[in-house]
C-alpha cells in the first residue's frame, strides 16, 4: 500500500533556511526523512529549522552551501554522501526576488540595474540547474529518486513588477519540464521531476512589496491579489505541505514533467 512514509530516505532541501522550503522540510522530517537543510549564510534560520525536526522526531543536519556555485555544491554533495551515504530526494527550494530587480516609481524598468536583473535569474534559474547536476547522478544511480523544484505563480502569470523573478521562475518550470523527459527518456523511469507552484504567501523576501513598512498595513498591491484570490486570503508555508509530500512520495508514481500549483484559485481567476 503506497503511503507517505519516507522513512531510510535522505532528502537535500536548499533554501532550507526559508519559510517554504524549511515548512517542506521540516514535513519530510516528521514523515521519516533525514534532512539535509542546505543554507547560504542564514545558519540561525537554518538550525531553526533543524531543531524543528528534531524535536518532532526525526533526523537532518544543517550544511552550507551556494547554489550558484558549482564548487559550492560539490563540497555539500560529499558531505551529504559522507553523513548519510544516499539522496533519494532534491527538493530546490532556493530561491526569492530583490527589490533592485523590482520596478517601482523610483525605479522604472528601463533603469533596472543589470546586476541586480542577473543575480535574480541566476540564483532561481542556475541555483535550480545546478544542484540537478550534482545530485541528479545519485538518483539515477540509485535507480529511483524525486526532484521537486519550486516555481512561483510568476511563472505563470507574470508579476508586474518581478521582471526577472517572473522570467527565471517561468523557466523553472519549462526546464522541470524539459529535465523530466530528458532523465526518462536517456535513462529510465526511475527519477521523476516535477514543480511546485506557490502562489502568494507572505515572506520576509515578499514582505516590501505586500506590506507597509511602517504600519504594516496591506499595500494597494496586497490589495490587488486578495481581491483577484477567489479563496479571499494570501496562502500559508502549511498550504504547501500536503501538495508537496504527495509529489515527493510513492503516491504520485506516475506524475513525472508536471506543475502543481497552490494559489487559492488565482491563476484560475479571470478577472470578471
Amino acid at each position: 500500500m503506497l503511503t507517505l512514509d519516507f522513512q531510510g530516505r535522505v532528502a537535500v532541501v536548499t533554501g532550507g533556511s526559508g519559510v517554504l522550503a524549511g515548512a517542506l522540510a521540516t514535513a519530510l522530517g516528521r514523515h521519516g526523512a533525514r534532512i539535509a537543510v542546505v543554507y547560504h549564510r542564514r545558519l540561525e534560520a537554518a538550525e531553526k529549522t533543524v531543531q524543528a525536526i528534531l524535536g518532532a522526531g526525526g533526523k537532518a543536519r544543517a550544511f552550507p552551501a551556494d547554489v550558484t556555485d558549482r564548487s559550492s555544491l560539490d563540497s555539500l554533495h560529499d558531505a551529504v554522501l559522507k553523513e548519510w551515504g544516499r539522496v533519494d530526494i532534491l527538493l530546490n527550494g532556493a530561491g526569492g526576488a530583490r527589490r533592485e530587480a523590482t520596478t517601482d516609481a523610483q525605479r522604472p524598468f528601463f533603469d533596472l540595474p543589470e546586476t541586480a536583473l542577473r543575480d535574480v535569474v541566476d540564483l532561481n534559474l542556475m541555483g535550480t540547474l545546478l544542484p540537478c547536476q550534482v545530485f541528479g547522478r545519485d538518483l539515477l544511480a540509485a535507480g529511483h529518486g524525486v526532484i521537486l523544484n519550486m516555481a512561483s505563480v510568476g511563472a505563470v502569470r507574470p508579476l508586474t513588477r518581478s521582471v526577472a523573478y517572473s522570467a527565471a521562475k517561468a523557466a523553472v518550470i519549462n526546464f522541470t519540464q524539459w529535465l523530466a523527459v530528458h532523465l526518462a527518456q536517456e535513462y529510465g523511469p526511475g527519477v521523476r521531476v516535477n514543480a511546485l507552484v506557490p502562489g502568494f504567501v507572505l515572506t520576509e523576501q515578499n514582505r516590501f512589496l505586500l506590506t507597509e513598512e511602517a504600519t504594516g498595513a496591506w499595500t494597494e498591491r496586497a490589495q490587488r491579489i486578495l481581491s483577484h484570490t477567489p479563496m479571499g486570503r494570501l496562502g500559508t508555508p502549511d498550504d504547501l505541505v500536503g501538495p508537496g509530500l504527495w509529489l515527493m512520495s510513492d503516491l504520485a508514481a506516475f506524475v513525472n514533467g508536471t506543475t502543481v500549483t497552490v494559489d487559492g484559485g488565482l491563476s484560475a481567476f479571470g478577472g470578471v
